[in-house]
């Protein structure tokens, strides 16, 4: 796990203290070493969190025994003992126990064809010194994060957004369509990031950057074509089996470091089905688990993860966490880089923090539900379909008055207001809208009329449409899974898991998103991924005899932070200022935020998640874009 950077340009050598200068802020990302080197027109930079082979020898950049090939790489190929094994047969001798350097034989052996051997999360670039040839390339389900910019300097890429804003000739610019889709989902699609001019590599995608090629990403990897090819050749005794031989394997080749090794473990089905396998391979009493939660009720998990820790018989280590917020929340959004407005963000962060004191890698169940259907949207999908012909949604202005407002996560009567706004929706915006944090019309009050238009222009439901159009051929469960794994996965829930660990300089693991299992999860039944209204059915089945009854029938809970409670007491001050008085109080009226305010703290209206994004954004605006040039494209100056 690590950091990667670097700068090609074809028309003259690019500078190394820009690429130093860009490794300089991920030094969290690895701080066991770091290194900035010149090959030709391409200077690459790399810090490093050693977890196999710990020798200098594996240290990055890396390149091969003639020099001509040069990479640097972020991630873990887990099943890179095997494809050293086949290379070696075919005669390369190797001069580490390193994965980076299979990974780099692997791409001399086979070209670009080298993604479709490995099996791990990666984001990397071969660089070609001969026939000045830059190839980008990222894991299957967007695990590892890359970023890249292109303007007549070259190219830069890099692992944080914000380390390729110390590149001079990157723009500060704040995308109107990106800040648009942020207030509705909490985050940004890829390839768009809040900044135009530099894109994300879509996961399962390559980027070639040669002479007289055009700069197009390439597909390498389907998992459309897998939810297309339903396997009914099985009963489902015999799925359930295979499902958890193959979650038994994926987690075997994630347990291979040479560093200490851990795992997440919270009350739910999908941690306790990764430590129960993680079982079948150490002695109980070797597995270290941690847990984290805090004091707010209904915000912790640590006594149900106490309890499946004494069921498996693991060593576990828990924390109830009480921070100073306003003194963090800065600090969290920092190292979050991209603006995030996920709460469960805040615990992951202390989650990290607690586990690495112990070890330097910790496996997560990450993955489970947008795999197998275990979000409450899945439910929500089939009660609108049961019900499309009733008008509910003309209902929710009596239901809204009558129901209490409660400061509770994710809170029944905040899901049940949030069913009936979106219930008219076709299919595919009903499953966005559930999400959604500002409607477009609650949008086109908070933005200011200066603003407006470039932000409202565009559609934010646009990259999820285009993610449906790619599979709408398919049962509506399969194509909200798709689209969930499309753009929920990679662009908010492996976004935070990524950066609330490297802030800590911890690797996380996710069996969950080994592509064997991506690939069988996709070919099953839908009516065996949630069956009536049991969410991952067949998960369950697969594990009922590993895990205690009461776990396989507990309803999810989710891992987010109080921020409701929060934002009525110690973060009240400092989110009142941030929204009110930083760099973003042109870009909204302040009397439609003052009014947000009043509604939560005087409990006419929980606003605690909208507040949340708001303050995030105040945040990271000012910690990443203020003193800059901070023009948002189509508007003013702020």
């Amino acid at each position: 796990m690590c950091g990667i950077c670097g700068w090609v340009s074809l028309e003259r050598p690019p500078d190394p203290a820009i690429v130093q200068a860009m490794t300089d802020r991920m030094v969290h990302r690895g701080p066991d070493a770091g290194a900035v080197q010149t090959f030709g027109q391409a200077v690459l930079g790399h810090r490093r969190l050693a977890v196999i082979d710990l020798s200098t020898a594996a240290n990055q950049p890396f390149s091969d025994p003639d020099g001509r090939f040069s990479m640097v790489f972020n991630g873990e190929i887990y099943n890179y003992r095997e494809i050293r094994r086949e290379l070696s047969a075919a005669g390369v001798a190797f001069r580490t126990q390193s994965d980076t350097e299979v990974v780099l034989e692997s791409y001399r052996r086979w070209g670009t064809a080298f993604v479709d051997h490995l099996n791990g999360m990666f984001a990397l670039a071969v660089w070609d010194s001969r026939d000045r040839r830059l190839v980008l390339a990222r894991d299957r389900a967007g695990e590892k994060p890359l970023y890249y910019a292109e303007s007549g300097h070259g190219l830069a890429f890099a692992s944080e957004l914000t380390a390729l804003l110390a590149v001079p000739w990157v723009e500060r610019r704040l995308d109107p369509a990106a800040l648009g889709e942020y207030l509705s989902a909490g985050y940004v699609c890829g390839p768009r990031t809040m900044i135009v001019g530099i894109r994300q590599l879509p996961p399962a995608h390559l980027l070639v950057v040669e002479p007289g090629r055009p700069l197009r990403p390439q597909r390498y990897w389907d998992l459309a074509a897998h939810f297309r090819h339903k396997r009914t050749d099985r009963s489902e005794a015999e799925a359930a089996e295979e499902l958890r031989a193959l979650i038994d394997d994926a987690v075997a080749l994630r347990l291979v470091a040479d560093v200490p090794v851990g795992a997440f473990l919270s009350g739910g089905i999908d941690s306790a089905t990764i430590v129960a396998a993680m079982g079948r391979q150490l002695p109980s009493e070797r597995i270290l688990t941690f847990s984290a939660g805090f004091r707010e009720k209904g915000f912790s998990e640590v006594p149900e993860a106490a309890s499946m820790a004494r069921w498996l018989g693991v060593c576990h280590s828990d924390q109830t966490v009480e921070p100073d917020m306003a003194a963090t929340l800065g600090r969290i959004v920092r190292f979050g880089d991209v603006p995030l407005a996920d709460t469960s963000l805040i615990p992951c962060y202390f989650l990290a923090e607690f586990a690495r004191r112990r070890v330097t890698v910790a496996l997560s169940g990450d993955g489970g539900d947008e795999l197998l259907a275990g979000y409450e949207t899945c439910v929500a999908d089939r009660w609108r379909h049961w019900s499309r012909s009733a008008p509910l949604s003309a209902c929710h202005g009596l239901v809204d008055s009558l129901l209490p407002v409660s400061h509770g996560k994710v809170s029944f009567p905040y899901k049940i207001r949030q069913f009936l706004r979106g219930h008219a929706l076709s299919a595919p915006r009903a499953h966005w809208f559930w999400r959604t944090l500002f409607d477009e019309a609650e949008k086109r009050s908070l933005i200011d009329a200066d603003w407006s238009r470039p932000v409202l222009d565009h559609d934010p439901f646009e990259p999820f449409g285009r993610a449906f159009a790619e599979v709408e051929d398919l049962a509506f469960l399969d194509q909200s899974l798709y689209v969930d794994i499309k753009t929920w996965l990679p662009d908010d829930i492996l976004v935070k898991v990524d950066r609330a660990t490297m802030a800590h300089s911890l690797e996380s693991r996710a069996p969950f998103l080994d592509h064997r299992l991506m690939e069988f999860a996709a070919g099953l039944p839908v009516d065996w991924k949630l069956k009536g209204l049991c969410k991952k059915y067949l998960l369950k089945q697969s594990q009922r005899g590993r895990l205690p009854p009461a776990v396989l029938k507990r309803p999810k809970k989710g891992f987010n932070a109080p921020v409701s409670h929060w934002f009525a007491g110690p973060l009240r001050e400092l989110g009142r200022a941030v929204t009110l008085e930083s760099g973003t109080r042109d870009w909204f009226d302040r009397a439609v935020v003052t009014a947000l305010w009043e509604e939560h703290e005087t409990g006419r209206r929980d606003n605690g998640l909208k507040l949340f994004a708001l303050t995030c954004l105040g945040l990271w605006h000012d910690q990443t874009l203020a003193g800059q040039s901070q023009d948002m494209a189509g508007g003013r100056r702020t």
